[in-house]
């Protein structure tokens, strides 16, 4: 009767999957957005070897993220090199943040399964 019961809450609640977003999601812009909102702002350079992408990769990962309003492109100048920065907007931020409570609440779901 119990497990009958705990598989009727279940049903009747979403299911936290239903939280993930597909933007951040993905593995390498979900890389890219967790690094960039540990530090004030990084280089692409440090992301493409951190990540072990191509640069047109993540390049096209970082188009995605700044397309949607989750990381803002810096580009200028470190001496004559020109270099590309990333930086985690606040909307990149909350998106984040939501995103991680999905995936704890996955977490949960299944350790507190009963077959789990």
């Amino acid at each position: 009767m119990v497990d009958e019961q705990v598989r009727a809450d279940r049903v009747s609640e979403q299911h936290p999957t239903t939280g993930l977003d597909d933007v951040v999601h993905q593995r390498h812009r979900l890389g890219i957005l967790t690094i960039a909102a540990e530090a004030e702002r990084v280089e692409f350079g440090y992301l493409r070897s951190t990540l072990d992408l191509t640069a047109g990769n993540l390049s096209r990962h970082i188009t995605v993220l700044e397309e949607s309003g989750l990381v803002q492109v810096d580009k200028g100048y470190d001496g004559r090199r020109p270099k590309t920065w990333v930086r985690i907007t606040g909307v990149g931020r909350t998106a984040l943040t939501n995103e991680m409570a999905a995936l704890r609440a996955l977490l949960t779901r299944h350790e507190e399964s009963p077959a789990g």
